[in-house]
């Protein structure tokens, strides 16, 4: 009997669709991939609905909305595997950015009638919901990582995840350090590695989009930019940029509850 191919499914929650994307991106590679799995249910590539279980599911995107809370818990009961994708579905993303302020004052300011919107009080992860198999960082994910995984799990492998920080990279590329050279603000001592320092590689500081390592040194980074002459409210606003709503450095996270 001929063995059915696994089946993937991706899902997009508040998000821009940069990491559907990414996959889409993947071109060539995609059509491989499509050649060994069943795409069960992808609206930014097909019209094609199928109902779960699934073998692999990805989630892009923060939980902003109730709906979305009930979604999450639907698609983890329906998938065996659960990835988050990207800034959003793995650290809140830029919308987490309201957690800091009232609701009311964000969404006044951003939408001429805020009263049809039905809100959460904080934009969160989708582990603050649901258990997580597997993240896969950055903003937008990156097309190499996207497909190591994917082909590491269609193999009942754990993808594997760096735990070192974007300085590694630097190091490995043959970078001089952007802080300890050229005085620039940058936040790979603190970021996960993945993006293969890009923009150090360009002389821009990093601008943290992977999330947070484990245990961040944090106290060593602000001492850093104090030093730069680095006012509190910028450094706050860096940190907070792509991963507002990342426990490791201090995010909002709500009341949400694990499944």
């Amino acid at each position: 009997m001929k063995r059915a191919r696994p089946r993937l499914a991706v899902f997009k929650l508040a998000s821009c669709d940069g990491c559907q994307l990414t996959l889409l991106d993947c071109e060539d590679e995609l059509l491989a991939l499509a050649e060994r799995v069943e795409i069960g249910w992808f609206p930014e590539a097909t019209s094609r609905r199928m109902r779960g279980p699934y073998d692999v599911a990805l989630i892009e995107g923060s939980v902003t909305t109730p709906e979305h809370v009930t979604r999450v818990h639907e698609i983890r009961r329906a998938s065996r595997v659960l990835v988050a994708i990207g800034a959003c579905a793995t650290a809140g993303g830029i919308q987490a950015l309201r957690n800091f302020r009232p609701l009311t004052e964000v969404v006044s300011a951003a939408y001429p009638t805020p009263e049809a919107l039905v809100l959460l009080d904080t934009a969160t992860p989708v582990s603050h919901h649901v258990r997580v198999d597997h993240e896969l960082r950055g903003c937008p994910i990156g097309k190499d990582a996207l497909l190591a995984a994917l082909s590491a799990l269609l193999r009942g492998a754990r993808p594997a995840a760096p735990a070192h920080p974007v300085c590694v990279e630097c190091k490995r590329r043959g970078l001089p350090c952007l802080e300890v050279a050229h005085d620039v603000r940058c936040l790979g001592p603190i970021t996960q590695a993945g993006c293969g320092a890009l923009c150090p590689s360009f002389g821009r500081g990093c601008y943290g989009c992977y999330g947070p390592v484990p245990a961040p040194c944090l106290r060593a980074l602000v001492r850093r930019w104090s030093d730069l002459g680095t006012p509190a409210d910028d450094l706050r606003r860096a940190l907070r940029s792509f991963n507002a709503a990342a426990p490791a450095l201090g995010g909002e996270t709500g009341e949400g509850r694990r499944a």
